[in-house]
């Protein structure tokens, strides 16, 4: 039988509710995060989630930040399981076990900061109309979904409501200032090609990825999640053929479900098909287990 969506939470502690987490202030310098089962696209949260989902971001997101901590810092203390759920000061109930994360307090930097090695997305639709990605020009005759010449480091405006919007670099140095704008440059564009290899190395390509960053006193460290279906583009290697869109592990049968269902932005979202509902959590699933070596536990 499939779990059940976990759509909600509500534990005793001040809470924020973004739009997939759920983010506990436990009142010592640490945060618990909870990732739901909820989903968004084009903006906008769904009545229906997604089985799992949660688990697959918390704990692929702590496999990344154990990888990468001895080069770049990050908030991530421990993932809540049975075993360390009584040290927190607050009961956490079995169902948020595996989906909630421990992390250091910081202070966010309001942007997005996205590494960029092939051509997709927005990317590809910027290129098509005016040969640019995020204001840098390109050469003429690329493909879509073809590697670029050099991974782009493209920031956008962190929104709280609609369209993250797409920033110049001197932008960027205008609002954290030249050095913090470098180290959130150089931070993205590292983990991006260090992650690349690990899942290339899998039989995964990471065609993007976004990343947030936050401060602590004054070092800059990574945030919120790590290089998961919701914050990359995962493409199977394996039939990979520039000039096309391509398969992905992501949210994608949503997506195409929705620009199908006859739904316009504005209106209530539609609940989502069963069937739809099931191709994306195997996907959510297939991408963790490819990247881990093991499946998700049950």
């Amino acid at each position: 039988m499939t779990a059940a969506a976990l759509l909600e939470t509500n534990l005793d502690l001040p809470r924020h509710q973004g739009k997939v987490r759920d983010t506990y202030d436990l009142g010592d310098g640490r945060l618990l995060i909870v990732a739901t089962d909820r989903v968004s696209a084009l903006d906008v949260v769904l009545p229906t989630g997604i089985p799992r989902k949660g688990e697959v971001l918390a704990r692929l997101s702590a496999w990344w930040f154990n990888r990468i901590k001895e080069v770049i810092p990050n908030h991530f203390l421990s993932l809540v399981e049975a075993s360390n759920a009584h040290e927190l000061p607050v009961e956490v109930p079995p169902e948020l076990y595996g989906r909630s994360m421990v992390v250091r307090k910081a202070d966010r930097i309001d942007v997005e900061c996205i590494a960029r090695g092939y051509l997709a997305g927005s990317a590809w639709k910027e290129y098509r109309d005016t040969g640019q990605i995020g204001g840098l020009p390109l050469g003429e005759g690329l493909r879509e979904s073809e590697k670029l010449p050099e991974t782009l480091f493209t920031p956008t405006n962190k929104a709280e409501e609609g369209h993250d919007e797409p920033m110049r670099y001197s932008e960027l140095e205008a609002l954290v200032g030249d050095d913090a704008a470098n180290i959130l440059k150089l931070r993205t564009l590292a983990i991006y090609t260090y992650a690349h290899t690990v899942a290339a190395e899998r039989g995964i390509i990471i065609a993007d990825t976004k990343l947030e960053f936050g401060r602590v006193g004054e070092e800059i460290i990574l945030i919120d999640e790590a290089l998961t279906p919701d914050s990359s583009r995962f493409w199977p290697v394996k039939g990979y053929e520039p000039g096309r869109p391509q398969a992905s592990y992501d949210k994608q049968p949503i997506r195409d479900w929705l620009a199908s269902s006859g739904w316009t932005e504005g209106t209530p979202p539609p609940e989502i098909p069963d069937e739809i509902v099931a191709a994306t959590s195997e996907r959510y699933r297939e991408v963790y287990s490819l990247l881990t070596g093991e499946a998700l536990p049950e």
